[in-house]
């Protein structure tokens, strides 16, 4: 009777149950309808274990790291120094957009962060340019998954913590194909600017224009070189490296550019607490969902039909593949990992798939869902700040995801993308 949870989620989900009570109610339901009222004190005693983790306590600094440098206008230093780069540029701004989030991906690690932070900024400058407004808010959508890509990631942090692999091995995997996103979602905009004639930004910068952004832009585009120089080095560990960017951003914000007040630091605090709370609830459901899933043997019983439909792994693959996008529309990124990863992780290992590489494949397809309708977060973001219909920045994101899907499946097929960086650096075998 247990196997029933997961539709019951479903069913719940469709009904417009949060996320978290679908989470703990579904199993909760089916485990009182079996007698078993043991095991459901055990379940909601799991929403707190699951929270209670110390590596965990990465993504509440992380958020408030990427906060601290949105609200010093550190942002705004990435976008002047992406359109020093770029402007000049058919369709400059798309470009801009794109790059910024590439570079802004590297101090917060967060989609939502991403959509709301550049959105705010560009999607009015892109409508003043004379581009529409549903496509400036679909690229601004299409670029932020790149946030939880390039590292740091908080749901790479969610896979490590929950598959017991190398938090440092994943965001070294997460770089290449990070950037094989932002360079696709690039070549898509050059075609459409071509075909459309979007407008051109800026002039040329010279040099020495350059010059002086990347000056302004250098305190901030140094956040990731110390949290992974941290890490890969052995000073810190990720969470630790967290804690140093949250230091960093402050210092940087009150002592050297002075963008940011005292006076600003309790809504920074908020924002912050209530962005971490939303996700570590998240975490702590998912983890309770978790239990259920091992009570009720479903994993082995997904496991015996996954192998029943091919013993090809490059086949099986596509499938996941195909699972994982359908899942990403409808869930968000850090419950489906949790949920999910136990279940498929082992089955591709066993199958000779490398953990870090299988960990990539499942990190980007999911996030990438972020920006998938009909019930990608950012889509819903991108949405609020820019006061267009889902339902219209949905159709106009779709040449975006198709450049997505494609990088997807050519990091499921070339171990090396994701696998060379880490071999490298002996994180991974």
């Amino acid at each position: 009777m247990l196997v029933w949870f997961l539709p019951l989620f479903l069913v719940f989900l469709a009904v417009g149950l949060p996320v978290f009570f679908g989470l703990l109610a579904a199993p909760g339901l089916l485990l009182w309808l079996n007698g078993q009222e043991r095991d459901i004190t055990l379940l909601y005693r799991n929403v707190y274990n699951g929270m209670d983790s110390f590596p965990l306590m990465a993504i509440p600094f992380f958020m408030l790291a990427g906060e601290l440098m949105n609200r010093g206008g550190i942002t705004m230093r990435l976008v002047e120094f992406s359109q020093a780069l770029m402007g000049h540029l058919r369709g400059g701004l798309a470009h801009v957009n794109v790059l910024s989030s590439m570079l802004f991906a590297g101090l917060s690690g967060s989609a939502v962060a991403d959509t709301s932070a550049l959105g705010s900024m560009l999607i009015p400058a892109m409508e003043k340019q004379g581009y529409t407004r549903r496509f400036a808010a679909a690229i601004t959508a299409a670029s932020s998954v790149i946030g939880p890509i390039i590292p740091p990631s908080g749901i790479m942090i969610i896979y490590a913590y929950v598959m017991g692999e190398s938090v440092a091995a994943l965001f070294l995997a997460g770089i290449v194909p990070g950037i094989m996103v932002g360079a696709g979602l690039m070549v898509m905009v050059k075609v459409l600017a071509d075909k459309y004639d979007f407008p051109v930004a800026t002039r040329k910068h010279t040099w020495s224009e350059r010059g002086q952004a990347s000056l302004k832009a250098f305190f901030p585009l140094l956040t990731p070189v110390i949290i992974l120089g941290g890490i890969l080095g052995g000073v810190f560990t990720p969470t630790e490296a967290a804690a140093v960017a949250v230091a960093y951003a402050l210092v940087i914000g009150l002592f050297v550019l002075r963008t940011l007040r005292l006076s600003d630091l309790p809504d920074v605090l908020s924002r912050a607490g209530m962005t971490s709370a939303v996700v570590l609830l998240l975490v702590g459901a998912a983890m309770a969902f978790k239990t259920v899933v091992s009570l009720s043997h479903a994993p082995e019983q997904l496991a015996s039909f996954i192998l029943s439909l091919s013993e090809n792994p490059l086949i099986l693959l596509f499938l996941i593949n195909l699972l994982l996008f359908v899942v990403g529309m409808f869930l968000d990124a850090g419950p489906a990992i949790i949920i999910l990863g136990p279940i498929l992780g082992p089955i591709f290992v066993s199958l000779g798939i490398d953990p870090i590489h299988f960990a990539i494949i499942m990190s980007v397809n999911l996030t990438i869902g972020l920006a998938t309708p009909p019930m990608g977060l950012v889509l819903f973001v991108a949405a609020s700040v820019s006061g267009e219909r889902v339902e219209t920045i949905s159709k106009a994101i779709l040449p975006f995801l198709a450049v997505e899907v494609v990088v997807i499946f050519l990091i499921t097929y070339i171990p090396a993308i994701s696998m060379t960086i880490p071999r490298l650096t002996g994180f991974a075998n």
